[in-house]
């Protein structure tokens, strides 16, 4: 039992150490620094609204073999949110557990719609906010398809915040595999109606079996957050997207 414990913890202590490592990396790199675009002109400091997608009744896409999106997209977003306030970042989580955030609604399609509004006015509600919205992909019609990308709305700093979280993701995730970001159709409500600069990551492909695999493996998860959080890091320091 001591062995496993120690194993355990090293492990860990490892892991944690390795962002460290890389997200301070990121801070002594970066050439080219500037005001990020995102900042307020009078001083309001950023606060990153953490953005799990879906939850409760709603879980979102689902992988043939029965893995629904929420519980995927809080994993990540929890780590996300750890990282950024391990790096100094004010943060505001929309949901902390697998529920839905509504406050009316007497059908799931009401409730859906409440949820979504709430997300919005939270976002709105908070000074200086950059919405960082985590979600799963799936396109079952081309179950090869796999890799994480970042989409942004139409708020000033959004493409340069966009564009740099994709090339973190491109260098650890997507190697062989890069995309490019791009603006989010004007039919997603919330990115629509958000008044902030806002992304939306989408991690995985559901319908793709072997990264369905790494998306529900604590590690992979700390990878992408890692990733994640280290765009949001180069664009917090200035750095002109690539």
């Amino acid at each position: 039992m001591i062995l496993l414990i120690r194993k355990h913890t090293v492990f860990y202590v490892a892991l944690s150490c390795c962002g460290i490592l890389a997200l301070s990396a990121v801070l002594w790199s970066l050439p080219n620094l500037r005001l990020p675009a995102f900042a307020a002109a009078d001083g309001t400091p950023v606060t990153v609204v953490v953005d799990p997608g879906h939850g409760g009744e709603d879980g979102g896409a689902v992988s043939p073999d029965g893995v629904e999106e929420s519980g995927l997209n809080l994993g990540i977003a929890i780590r996300v949110n750890d990282l950024l306030r391990f790096a100094g970042r004010q943060t505001k989580m929309v949901r902390t557990e697998d529920v839905s955030i509504h406050t009316e609604g007497e059908t799931i399609r009401t409730r859906k719609a409440s949820d979504i509004r709430n997300r919005v006015a939270l976002v709105n509600n908070t000074p200086g906010a950059v919405l960082l919205s985590i979600h799963q992909n799936s396109l079952p019609s081309s179950p090869v398809t796999h890799g994480a990308q970042v989409f942004w709305n139409r708020q000033e700093g959004g493409e340069a915040l966009a564009r740099l979280m994709q090339d973190s993701l491109n260098r650890s995730i997507n190697p062989g595999n890069e995309k490019q970001p791009k603006p989010i159709p004007s039919t997603i409500y919330l990115m629509k109606n958000v008044t902030a600069p806002a992304v939306l990551v989408e991690c995985g492909f559901l319908s793709n079996q072997a990264e369905t695999a790494l998306l529900t493996q604590p590690s992979y998860q700390t990878k992408l957050a890692m990733a994640i959080t280290a765009g949001f890091l180069r664009a917090m320091a200035g750095e002109e997207a690539p």
